[in-house]
């Protein structure tokens, strides 16, 4: 078995070495997650990515692009016969990309979870792909939308919002989430925030004890087809039709450039007289 371990590194860093046959200015690029695949394409480096993940919806171009892998696996070989200059992935990727680094490749794993990550990721990939006054152009954009955003918010008034990530069974955001601080950001407070979890399973009796003001999901939750069952039927926010459900879950659920649209139709939702 060691033998044979050693056949396929040898393979691969034999793959790694061959160059490409035009090689380019501009580093060429992997993208390991739909993410960082946005932010590069929103930088002006969409034309150096090479390969990105599956999921990868946006933009259109980048649905084109040879697919290396996923959240739970990397085509090492693929990889390299892309020749990629650099690969980006997330921390939680680690182990999926030793045989990368064994290949002598040096993958980049950026933070992805937060409000803030958005910004930092923009910064690094900037570095990364030589487009870092596009980069902090962009961020100077974001940051003057969501300000805007937030400026069109009146009143006092912070509905609790309970998100649905599924129903079968119920699982929610927590305020350690990357959604509850969009839901913050749009003058709203996440219902089930004290939890240890970012991403948690939540009880039906605990629902409906809650009563949020406002349930939001993306319609890929479920929840649409269950609203007239318990515990949704028991909610007053469905009875009075406080329900929001977003087609595309990247906007709300997606750390990325297309943030200030997720924004926009939470605060719509939650302040629908004062936005």
């Amino acid at each position: 078995m060691l033998f044979l371990r050693r056949a396929a590194l040898a393979g691969l860093l034999a793959l790694a070495a061959v160059a490409p046959a035009n090689s380019q200015t501009k580093p060429r690029i992997v993208s390991l997650i739909p993410s960082l695949t946005e932010d590069l394409f929103a930088i002006g480096a969409g034309p150096q990515v090479v390969g990105v993940s599956a999921w990868t919806d946006f933009p259109p171009q980048a649905t084109r692009l040879p697919v290396v892998g996923s959240a739970s696996s990397v085509d090492t070989e693929l990889v390299l016969r892309l020749h990629p200059d650099a690969v980006v992935g997330i921390p939680a990727q680690a182990a999926l990309v030793a045989d990368l680094r064994r290949a002598g490749l040096s993958p980049e794993l950026l933070a992805d979870d937060s409000y803030q990550d958005i910004f930092s990721d923009l910064a690094r990939l900037g570095r990364i792909s030589g487009h870092a006054s596009e980069a902090a152009a962009l961020e100077k954009r974001l940051r003057a939308r969501t300000a805007q955003l937030q400026g069109s918010v009146r009143g006092n008034s912070r509905p609790s919002v309970f998100v649905v990530l599924g129903v079968g069974p119920i699982y929610t955001v927590s305020d350690t989430s990357y959604i509850a601080q969009l839901i913050a950001l749009a003058g709203g407070r996440n219902a089930a925030g004290n939890l240890k979890d970012a991403y948690p399973r939540y009880s039906a009796e605990a629902l409906v004890a809650l009563q949020p003001d406002v349930v939001v999901a993306d319609s890929q939750s479920g929840l649409s087809g269950v609203l007239d069952r318990a515990p949704w039927n028991a909610l007053r926010a469905v009875r009075e039709h406080r329900v929001y459900i977003l087609a595309d879950a990247a906007l709300l659920e997606r750390p990325g450039p297309r943030y200030n649209e997720g924004l926009a139709w939470l605060i719509a939702r939650l302040h629908p007289h004062g936005a």
